[in-house]
């Protein structure tokens, strides 16, 4: 008698893994990148000093962000990828502010943040990422629910196969030590 075989164990792909890592990294650098543009906010909001900048790049893409020189504690510094108003062109002036302890933490005049497009970036792609790390961990432990359930009801229907196939075959561990007797047709001496 066979034993049945055990049926193989679903797996699921490595991918549902590597998603979710993915995710709750992309979650944490956004995280860190809002984190960071509002400190520079509260610093600036702190003690802001206004200066004049003049504005040198325009963004034009996606790869090319604004550029402003601006003079700050008598050296001229270069802030980049600042929120600039609309219908401005290069070499026109700008009202800029700083934290009075830090010349390099500058946002353009009734503006919050240094780079406002981070910020809003921050807060629509963090919970996104947030939600799609918590589908990919649901779907982990959904699946090896479901396969640990799977893989102990096919270890007993193993179990009580091969229990049964030692007791057919008389099994000595079963039967202490005594082989079973079985009875035939006709008795002992219809064997010969």
């Amino acid at each position: 008698m066979r034993s049945p075989s055990v049926p193989a164990i679903k797996r699921i792909g490595r991918g549902w893994y590597l998603a979710a890592v993915l995710s709750a990294v992309l979650a944490l650098g956004m995280c860190l990148l809002g984190w960071h543009q509002t400190e520079l906010a509260d610093k600036i909001g702190a003690d802001p000093v206004q200066v004049q900048g003049t504005i040198t790049q325009l963004p034009g893409g996606s790869a090319t962000y604004s550029g402003v020189k601006y003079l700050a504690d008598g050296q001229l510094r270069t802030a980049t990828d600042l929120a600039l108003p609309d219908n401005v062109k290069v070499g026109d002036p700008i009202c800029l502010e700083h934290a009075a302890k830090d010349a390099g933490a500058v946002r353009a005049c009734n503006e919050h943040y240094p780079q406002p497009a981070g910020v809003r970036l921050a807060q629509i792609s963090v919970p996104v990422a947030v939600l799609f790390c918590l589908l990919c961990v649901l779907r982990i432990t959904r699946h090896r629910r479901s396969t640990s359930a799977e893989s102990r009801g096919a270890r007993v229907v193993a179990t009580v196969a091969l229990a049964t196939e030692a007791l057919a075959e008389g099994m000595p561990a079963i039967t202490q030590g005594k082989r079973s007797r079985r009875r035939r047709k006709g008795g002992r001496r219809a064997l010969r």
